[in-house]
Parts: C-alpha cells; structure tokens; sequence
C-alpha cells in the first residue's frame, strides 16, 4: 500500500529544495553515511558544519567538500554523547557561523551484543549516542527554526526502530525512541503553525559502512545492504523532496505493518533471510 503511494504521487514530482544559501550541520561526519552526504551537498551551495570525534576523519570530509565545490567547511570536535559538548559546539557554531537551517542527525553506534550480554554502560552509550545526541541538537538548533518558520530536520533512524532484531536491543529502542520524537516533533511544529520546518525519517536497512562491521544479508534479492554512495543519494534526494520519511530498502515498508502481522510470521521471515546467522557472523563468536 505505501509502496503504491509513493508511486502514484511520483507520477507529478515534488517541488525540490534549493539548497544554496543552506547552512547544513552534519553529525558524525568523518566517515560512512555522514561523509558521502556532506560531499553530495557540497557542490549546491550549502554552508557545511561538520560534527565528528574524529578530527583527522573531520578533515578529510572537509578537505574533499572543498575540492567538491563548497564554499564555507566548518569542522567541530563534538563528542554527541556529551550533552554538555553538544551544547557548548553549538553556541559556537551560531556565533561562528550562524543559525543553521538543515540539522542532518546521523552520528550513530551498534554494538552488536544480546541483550544479557548488554552491560548497562553498553546500553547507556547506545541511547546517548543514537537517541539523546538527536534530543540535544534538535534542542540546541529548532528554537532558532521556530522562530523564523524555517528550516529542516533530517533524523537518522533504522529499520530496526519499526521492530525488534536479532542481538541489537540496545539499538532498536534507540532507533524507535528516534521515530517516536520526530513524529511528536512533526505533529508540534504541523498543529502549531509552524509548517514551515520541515522533517525527515531515514530508516534505511543495513548499510556497507563500519558500523555494521561486514554484515552480509543472506537474501540480498530480498533485503539488500545497501551501498553507501547510493543510500547517501537516496537520502539528499529525500531532503531535496522534503519527505517525511525514507524506508529503504522497499522490504522494509513491511516491518511497519508489524501490529497486522502474527510474530511467529516476524520470526519465520527472519528465519528466511538468515537473520540471526548473518548477526552471528558479523558480531558473534562461532
């Protein structure tokens, strides 16, 4: 059904967003998704402040977004983990640079663990960096947006926040906390006037980066990891679109069905890809 959707209104294409002039802060910038997204900005005229713990890595996206065609790179130590660091960078990003307009929230982590595997510092760690790090920045920078009726927030979620996986508890609830915010967000900003500000979901299945540490679907015909370089096209062109929200791979729509679906159904299908064998082998010991 939403595939059908989607498709039907594809038939007259959305008006596209002009980027020029954009002052765009990405987190976890130095590598993976952040990295490519940051260089597929940079040629349109956008201001670039980039977010990362690595700042050699920082440098390099900065360095290749120059040779892209960016104008204005400003590169930040930001541990998002921190809540004081997330505070303290973005005052100096207004005063340096100025208000930002589209907040791409994408610095993330997984640990790969089950759940009695977990420690509590484990499961801590994940929410501060995939969850908490979302709840600051969008703190730190919507006010701004709020007050002039523009602006753009693109949260990084995952299929794992539409349903439970296999070894990534910890991520999942962070993910899905993701989903919960920004549509809460969305619903404030819609029935109090402010339509101006735009936000966007991106629920991608796995993707080639570091983070899934060589996860290999089983069924790739079926759920495929995605390269990096198309799922950061994906995703500018899902900002440029202003949609809502970016399930990929056409698969994963199914897992927002999951209240309609029978769990022992859930649990055969991830039989069927080879769910928890591929988890083992990325994260486990055989």
């Amino acid at each position: 059904f939403f595939l059908l959707m989607e498709n039907m209104f594809s038939v007259f294409p959305l008006r596209k967003k002009c980027f020029a002039g954009e002052i765009v802060l990405i987190t976890g910038s130095a590598n993976g998704i952040g990295k490519r997204v940051a260089l597929k900005l940079a040629p349109l005229g956008v201001t670039l402040v980039l977010w990362d713990i690595d700042d050699e890595g920082n440098k390099e996206t900065s360095r290749l977004a120059q040779q892209n065609g960016a104008n204005r790179v400003f590169t930040y130590h930001c541990d998002c983990s921190s809540r004081e660091d997330v505070y303290e960078q973005a005052d100096k990003v207004r005063k340096e640079v100025g208000d930002v307009t589209i907040l791409i929230n994408n610095v993330g982590i997984m640990i790969g663990k089950k759940f009695c595997e977990l420690t509590d510092e484990d499961f801590e760690k994940t929410l501060r960096i995939n969850f908490f790090s979302q709840v600051w920045t969008c703190k730190a920078f919507l006010p701004a947006m709020v007050a002039c009726n523009r602006g753009h927030l693109v949260s990084t979620s995952s299929a794992a926040g539409l349903m439970g996986f296999y070894r990534l508890s910890d991520y999942c609830a962070s993910k899905s906390a993701v989903i919960g915010m920004m549509e809460a967000i969305n619903s404030e900003l819609y029935h109090g006037g402010k339509r101006g500000i735009k936000t966007t979901i991106i629920c991608p299945y796995f993707i080639s980066t570091k983070l899934s540490k060589g996860f290999k679907s089983a069924k790739p015909c079926f759920l495929p990891v995605y390269d990096p370089e198309y799922a950061a096209s994906r995703i500018v062109n899902a900002i440029k679109k202003e949609k809502f929200y970016l399930i990929m791979p056409p698969a994963v729509y199914l897992l927002g069905l999951r209240i309609f679906i029978p769990r022992k159904i859930v649990l055969f299908l991830e039989s069927y890809v080879k769910f928890p064998e591929s988890m083992e082998e990325a994260f486990g010991q055989k």
